[in-house]
């Protein structure tokens, strides 16, 4: 591939259908891959992102950071990757790599003047806007990429881009494992790969869904056990029960009432990002020297890390293949919680 044009799928316009267009990706640079993409997931950032839900006022916009495919070619000066290795992209394609933070890997986190740069919808450090995965063809510096093993199947594992990562980063960094109880809220893209993620470092895992309509589902992904916190009587039964609380929703929830379910010590970490202000009581945090945090993707070391463990262990997410003509659809669908669990794109259909 010589030229730059490639097809992809944009948003026009906030709130508009996306639309089959073309783009220009950049010319290889030295140490630039060109990735011929393979699949692409949904994630439900996309849908905030072309919904114009997070300020974004730049159009069209390419979506999609959950992104597998293969090395089709490489700059000169490239020495990881090779043409035929499969890798990813995940959330972001830049960093300053000079702040504390890039160099101790902790690129999601960059404080450098443009912080990390988004693989879709930010400006680059050479001035261009990025456009991500729901496209045929990905520039990227190799430093960037990620190398996805053999044994996961690139559909399935391109949510572990974002969806894995986002899960696998608390769950390491508050120490889930045996002999700790970790709960996760909501059964959805993000929460379904938190159980199967918790459940193979060998913690106990409780689901906290609405109702039990997912119940079947949560158990046989690894969780050990499912309450609906639509009945108050959870509340009361698991009172200071759990070491780690992962929130994955974006709905408004009465989180004093979940920080109550965490034992003397325990942690609430806030994954989803509702669109009002989060309310807590402080009695709520220091009555058991409680915490509530948060926590966003993971740096380059860390996703790898965690890509090998899934291959390791055989995991990936519970997707939906579809076709590129079906991407409006699917985000209906997504609003409407109509997914198990997520929403994958065949790009050869773009």
């Amino acid at each position: 591939m010589t030229h730059t044009t490639v097809h992809a799928y944009a948003a026009p316009a906030p709130k508009a259908p996306l639309e089959r267009t073309t783009i220009t990706r950049r010319e290889l640079g030295a140490h630039d891959i060109l990735i011929d993409i393979k699949y692409a997931g949904i994630c439900h950032s996309d849908l905030h992102t072309v919904r114009g839900e997070w300020g974004h006022e730049t159009f069209p916009i390419v979506p999609g950071h959950e992104i597998a495919g293969v090395v089709a070619e490489v700059g000169p000066g490239v020495t990881r990757y090779a043409p035929g290795d499969r890798v990813g992209v995940g959330c972001f394609v830049d960093s300053c790599r000079e702040c504390d933070n890039c160099r101790a890997g902790l690129q999601q986190y960059c404080t450098g003047e443009l912080g990390s740069v988004g693989t879709y919808a930010a400006t680059g450090r050479d001035g261009e806007f990025t456009q991500g995965g729901y496209s045929t063809h990905l520039v990227v510096d190799e430093n960037y990429a990620l190398r996805i093993p053999e044994s996961l199947p690139l559909d399935a594992a391109a949510p572990l881009l974002c969806a894995g990562i986002t899960l696998y980063s608390p769950l390491t960094h508050w120490q889930a494992g045996p002999g700790k109880k970790v709960a996760v809220v909501g059964l959805g893209g993000l929460g379904h790969m938190g159980v199967k993620l918790a459940h193979a470092m060998g913690a106990e895992v409780t689901v906290l869904s609405q109702s039990l309509r997912k119940k079947d589902d949560g158990l046989r992904l690894g969780a050990d056990h499912y309450h609906a916190t639509s009945d108050p009587a959870t509340f009361e039964a698991l009172a200071g029960t759990f070491d780690l609380i992962l929130n994955t929703v974006s709905a408004d929830l009465n989180l004093d009432a979940y920080l109550g379910l965490l034992k003397t010590g325990g942690t609430l970490v806030q994954l989803g990002a509702p669109e009002n202000q989060l309310a807590i009581s402080p009695f709520a945090l220091v009555q058991g020297r409680k915490s509530f945090s948060g926590s966003m993707i993971g740096g380059l070391p860390e996703t790898q890390e965690m890509l090998d463990f899934c291959g390791e262990h055989g995991i990936v997410s519970e997707i939906e293949v579809i076709r590129a003509d079906q991407i409006n659809e699917a985000y209906e669908r997504v609003l409407a919680s109509d997914v198990r669990y997520r929403f994958v794109i065949d790009t050869a259909t773009i």
